[in-house]
């Protein structure tokens, strides 16, 4: 049985920054559930680890930087050829930049990299996959078929807990996640004729290479440093299932994942 063969009784997704952290633990998650999972991010044998965790998976592997144009426009056109048509974005990849840096210390550079990153990616990647989806057939046999419905798709974003209350000396990292609230809504009003669902969510300490810093310490607002709760990453992953396996006539609009305890309610 080919590629597209598979995918005629499977759904296809696309999971960017898919090497490490919540991108892997989604596209694992993904792939076990059936999903065949193209996995984007810039690092490829990072990604090839990724898809060896599941060896019954059907996985891609499209090395891609989301701040590249012509490396997005590459993925989405490897990820059709291979599966033929594409039924979720998980827009993951992001960075949070130089850690603790003030606001007169940050480089502009700096500032470029998490904007490049964080919002022009995940801008670039969701306008991909809005292209791609306006115009696609669903899967044969669907519901969506039956009702005369020749179109359709989701993007789930991934937020931030920072993309509401932010944390001290972050302002790149917060001022992108801030306005991948309101890239969610657009593209959610924007994809509503073409049956389009687009959501997010925000996450807070999930248990990632990239929040292993909090177990032992993070700067509060109080100036105090102190260890935050983290929760497993795989709680994160069946959430974002959750959201992608809905119908297309039901959307999580915004979910937050947070550890119980974390400061995030009354953070300040």
């Amino acid at each position: 049985m080919n590629a597209k063969q598979t995918a005629l009784q499977s759904k296809i997704a696309v999971v960017t920054g898919a090497g490490s952290g919540i991108g892997r633990a989604v596209a694992v998650e993904l792939m076990r559930a059936g999903w065949s999972v193209a996995l984007a991010g810039r690092r490829p044998e990072a990604l090839e680890e990724t898809a060896a965790l599941v060896p019954e998976g059907v996985s891609l592997v499209v090395r891609t930087d989301v701040s590249q144009p012509g490396d997005v426009a590459g993925l989405f056109t490897a990820t059709v050829e291979r599966f033929g048509r594409m039924d979720l974005l998980f827009n993951n990849a992001g960075t949070f930049g130089p850690g603790g840096v003030p606001v007169e210390e940050l480089p502009y550079e700096a500032w470029r990299h998490v904007v490049d990153t964080n919002l022009n990616g995940a801008f670039l990647c969701a306008q991909a996959a809005y292209r791609q989806m306006k115009e696609q057939d669903p899967p044969p046999l669907s519901a969506s078929l039956e009702r005369g419905h020749p179109h359709g798709g989701r993007i789930i974003n991934n937020g931030s807990i920072s993309a509401h209350t932010p944390r001290p000396h972050s302002v790149a990292y917060t001022a992108t996640k801030h306005a991948l609230t309101g890239l969610t809504k657009s593209l959610s009003l924007d994809g509503r004729p073409y049956r389009i669902a687009v959501g997010q969510i925000d996450i807070g300490n999930a248990a990632t290479d990239m929040t292993q810093r909090m177990q032992t310490g993070a700067l509060q607002a109080d100036g105090e440093v102190r260890p935050e709760p983290v929760m497993d990453v795989a709680d994160v992953a069946r959430t974002v299932r959750h959201m992608a396996e809905l119908p297309l006539e039901a959307n999580v609009q915004f979910a937050t994942v947070l550890a119980t305890a974390m400061p995030y309610v009354g953070r300040g």
